[in-house]
């Protein structure tokens, strides 16, 4: 069942925008394409709002840049413009997300963290262990290329099933659509050929 709210304005309004550029910020005040993103901040946050309310927002291409992490990482990064979007999408729609999520699951959710996850893992492995009386073991594991690797028919699915508002589908569909990987296309259109009837949430996000 949809949950259906009349969220698109919400989404694109000035007061979000803003509040999505603040919490964008933190942390990146000092890099270049934030500064000059901020040195006419007004004109770009009304003119983002106005693409946004004529259906002309359209997002850009990404930056692509190697790291270690200490493990090498391709990191592929949206523009200054691109992320306050992405950040105003977020803001709107975390709540209808968050609550079909398990409690033990720590990435990306506010009021979480790494910190609490080492929390309820040691609890964990108290539990297990009799107090630490007792040998358990712990599986760390994690999936190559998860996000590159994603199908979009399935995500956009998973996102219509709780999102009933066409706007907001389409502008969620014009982000998922701006990035690919080799290979990523044909996998979406092999997948077009199979019938989800029901969505399915997996156990941990």
């Amino acid at each position: 069942m949809s949950i259906s709210h009349s969220i698109f304005e919400e989404i694109i309004s000035l007061e979000n925008l803003f509040l999505s550029w603040q919490e964008f910020k933190r942390g990146k005040s000092k890099r270049q394409d934030t500064k000059i993103f901020e040195s006419q901040l007004e004109d770009n946050l009304f003119q983002l709002h106005d693409d946004l309310v004529n259906n002309t927002y359209q997002h850009d291409s990404y930056e692509c840049f190697h790291i270690c992490d200490p493990k090498p990482r391709i990191i592929h990064k949206a523009t200054v413009r691109d992320r306050i979007v992405h950040h105003a999408i977020f803001r709107i729609l975390y709540p209808l997300f968050d609550d079909i999520f398990i409690d033990d699951s720590y990435s990306c959710r506010l009021n979480k963290g790494t910190h609490k996850a080492v929390e309820r893992l040691n609890q964990f492995a108290k539990q297990v262990s009799y107090n630490h009386e007792l040998p358990c073991w712990s599986l760390k594991m994690d999936v190559k290329k998860f996000f590159a690797s994603v199908d979009h028919k399935i995500l956009k699915n998973l996102i219509s099933w709780r999102v009933d508002d066409d706007r907001v589908i389409n502008l969620v569909n014009k982000i998922i659509d701006s990035f690919a990987t080799p290979g990523s296309r044909e996998r979406e259109r092999e997948s077009y050929g199979t019938a989800y009837r029901q969505p399915y949430f997996p156990t941990f996000c």
